[in-house]
Formats: structure tokens, C-alpha cells, sequence
């Protein structure tokens, strides 16, 4: 049987790809296509496949060979560098579906609708271009629609009859994109936003919640992160940082101009000033300057049940959430003397109503903020610890440091960029 030569990009989406042995390379999540003065269609150019480890790498649509039974095959090898998105691209999932457009009727009437699917045609020279519009006809908004489904005619219309396919609707573009990549982790979305322009990282920063945009940043290169902070109004750029881990606002305030890095101190919550502004006073490759100040601390009379509900909270790292830090009041750093620390695994073994000041680990010596890395990283790796304490020399702890930090320190500068040296062609 022969091979479609039309196929909806909403079909084609989580189609499995296929190399001509019949190995599974991965699953298609979008389509990339180009506009040109000259053509009046739109090339499709390739598709956004994800493969093992959520990588999306890109397939030239010269590689597909067929794409029929529910499966799309290609021929010889895949290049498995990270797609990048480069500024003359649109993504028709991310950036069109759901866009607004005009659309001419086969009466000849002209009216407003939005895109529900894009239909693909091959040519004879194999190449493959944007032919058809699904589109839903927009209404007036008047009551609601039976068991809500949305209001409108649907029909298909020539990709030659719509107006307004390549506007610039930034926000909703960006949405788009964001929800086309919403099951990602911080660390993978960080990594799709690298690979956009740097008009388009702006729009998907701006459309992003202050949470998740914190998170994202602390994953990207810090060049990026200066970029996308400078893009935000003041107001939003304090709110960010201060949702930030205390290290890596810290990391991003040490990287800015002097005279921009205090304007943001001073909007900033005293508290949270207070932490970042000691936190600025250490080198970066001690203790001091590798550290959280806000590891969990309880105090010692605190029950077992309490300390597993405070680390099961979801807004702890993975690092942060295996170690207790036990010391006398106040809790807050730098806290009262420190006591001890209490391990994950032996809160489990514990009974719920025991004091958390019964089972601490004393045997580790804490460390002082100016230890240094190599020093830092020998004491984790001696005692096969996730975290260390840090406390200034009257015993008061200051914060801990944890072995996702060290390592951002001990991998070379340019660790994040290892795939990202070629782009597609």
C-alpha cells in the first residue's frame, strides 16, 4: 500500500517513529514549519520526535518514508542532538493551534475562527507543505454550551484562504508552546527554552508562573538567566528570585551589575535580603557560597511524625528532603546551636512519637563557611552523605550544602552545552 500523501498534524502527533530495521526511535510531538514570501504555502520541514530521556531531536521530513498504519518510518540514521528552534520556525502544535484567524468561506463570506488542526500534503517532489486548515467558526458568546462543548461550526478550509496564520500573538504562542511541553521537568523545559530565540525565551518567560520560572532558571546557563531576568519588569524579577532556591538567587545576583543587584535587595522581603546578602559575602567555591540557608531544622523535642511531614512537603528538592538539621531556637538560620543531624532512613525505622533529638547522627563535624570545595566534596564522599551542615564558629547553623550543588561546581563551565554545538540542518 501506498504511503498518505495528506495526514493532520493532530494524527501525526504521538505517532511512534520508526527506522527501517523496525527499532522504535521515539514518538512525534510537533511539527516544524517555515513561511516564505515566495511560496504560498507554508513547508513542513521536519518533525519534533522525543526519544529515550525526553530529548526532542529533530527529523528532517526528507528522513520519512511513510507515515501509515499508525506509525512513521524514516530512513538512515537519526541525528539525536537536541532540537533547537531557530528564529524563522514555527512549531504548528506549540505556536498555531488555537491561534485566531480570518478565514474566506466557499460563499464568500470572510469570518473569524480559530485552528483546530493543520493538514500536511507531500508534493511530487517529496517535499511536504502546509494544504488544509481545520478551523471552528467563532460565536457570539451567549449562555453555555451543552455539556461543554465548545460553540462553533468546524470545517476544513485551503490553507490559502486564512489570514493571520503567521501573526504575532506572543502570549498565546507562548502558551501554546508551554502547554505542548507541560509534562517536563524543570531541568528538560529549561533545556526546550535554551534552544528558542531570545524574543521567544522572553514570551515563554513572561507567560510562565513565578514557581516554575524560578525553577527553570536555576537550570539554565547563567548568561540566560541575566537575559530573561533583565527582561522582566523589577517587581516581577524580585518576586522570582525570591522564589528561587537561596543559593542559586544568590548564584544570579552575584552575576549582575553591582548597582542592579541592590535594587533588587532592597524590594526584596527583609528576611530573604538578609539571607541572599550573607550569602553574597562568600566565595563562591566554599561552603559559604555553595550553601542553602533553608535546609530543614526542627528543634529537638520535635516528634518523629513531624519531621517525616515536613520532608514528605513537595516543594523540597530530593537533596534537601534526606537530611533533618536538629538545633536549639530559633529555627530560622542562622538558628540557635546546632545538635545534630537526623537521616531519612533512620526517621523511618523510628516509632512516629519518638523526639527527633534521641537519633542524631553527631559523628559528622560540620563544616565552617570558608571550607573550601575540594574539601567540601571529600566530606560528602567520606561519609557517603547527600548534605552537610554549615555553621560559623560559635556552632550556630548557617545552612548545608548538597551534593547537587557541589556538583554543578565540579562539572566544567560549559556542561549544559555538550549538545547544543551543532544545530539541526
Amino acid at each position: 500500500m501506498s504511503s498518505p500523501t495528506r495526514v493532520f498534524v493532530g494524527r501525526l502527533a504521538e505517532l511512534n517513529v520508526f527506522d527501517p530495521l523496525g527499532d522504535q526511535v521515539g514518538r512525534v510531538r510537533d511539527v516544524v514549519i517555515t513561511f516564505s514570501a515566495t511560496r504560498a504555502r507554508p513547508r513542513a520541514i521536519g518533525l519534533v520526535v522525543e526519544v529515550a530521556g525526553r530529548r526532542r531531536v529533530f527529523v528532517p521530513m526528507t528522513r520519512v518514508t511513510s507515515v501509515d498504519g499508525g506509525q512513521v518510518i524514516t530512513t538512515g540514521l537519526v541525528n539525536m542532538r537536541r532540537f533547537e528552534q531557530r528564529a524563522n520556525e514555527t512549531l504548528v502544535r506549540a505556536e498555531l493551534f488555537e491561534r485566531r484567524v480570518r478565514v474566506r468561506t466557499d460563499d464568500g463570506e470572510t469570518v473569524d475562527a480559530t485552528i483546530e488542526d493543520i493538514g500536511l500534503e507531500r508534493e511530487q517532489t517529496r517535499t511536504w507543505s502546509v494544504a488544509k486548515a481545520y478551523v471552528r467558526k467563532l460565536t457570539p458568546r451567549r449562555g453555555i454550551a451543552p455539556l461543554g462543548r465548545r460553540r462553533g461550526e468546524t470545517f476544513i478550509v485551503p490553507i490559502e484562504d486564512v489570514t493571520g496564520l503567521r501573526g504575532d500573538d506572543t502570549a498565546q504562542a507562548a502558551q501554546r508552546l508551554l502547554e505542548a511541553y507541560e509534562d517536563l521537568r524543570p531541568a528538560d523545559l529549561a533545556e526546550v527554552i535554551h534552544d528558542l530565540t531570545p524574543k521567544r525565551r522572553a514570551e515563554v518567560a513572561a507567560a510562565l508562573a513565578d514557581d516554575k520560572l524560578a525553577d527553570v532558571l536555576e537550570e539554565l546557563p547563567e548568561e540566560e538567566q541575566v537575559e530573561i531576568l533583565a527582561g522582566l519588569d523589577v517587581d516581577r524579577a524580585v518576586d522570582v528570585l525570591e522564589a528561587m532556591e537561596p543559593d542559586d538567587a544568590a548564584d544570579l545576583l552575584n552575576v549582575l551589575p553591582p548597582e542592579q543587584a541592590e535594587q533588587l535587595l532592597q524590594l526584596m522581603e527583609p528576611d530573604d535580603a538578609a539571607d541572599l546578602r550573607r550569602l553574597l559575602t562568600y566565595d563562591e567555591n566554599t561552603a559559604g557560597g555553595l550553601m542553602t540557608t533553608e535546609p530543614v531544622i526542627l528543634g529537638p523535642e520535635a516528634p518523629i511524625a513531624e519531621a517525616l511531614a515536613v520532608v514528605r512537603r513537595a516543594e523540597l528538592t530530593t537533596t534537601l528532603a534526606t537530611t533533618v538539621f536538629v538545633c536549639r531556637p530559633p529555627l530560622e538560620t542562622p538558628t540557635g546551636r546546632y545538635l545534630g543531624m537526623v537521616h531519612l532512613q533512620r526517621l523511618l525505622r523510628e516509632p512516629p512519637h519518638a523526639p527527633v533529638g534521641g537519633i542524631l547522627d553527631k559523628d559528622v563535624e560540620p563544616l565552617l563557611p570558608d571550607a573550601p570545595l575540594d574539601e567540601v566534596t571529600r566530606r560528602l564522599a567520606t561519609y557517603d552523605l547527600v548534605a552537610l551542615p554549615v555553621v560559623d564558629e560559635a556552632g550556630l547553623l548557617l545552612g548545608a550544602v548538597t551534593v547537587d550543588d557541589v556538583l554543578d561546581h565540579l562539572l566544567p563551565d560549559d556542561w549544559r552545552e555538550d549538545r547544543r554545538e551543532v544545530s539541526h540542518g
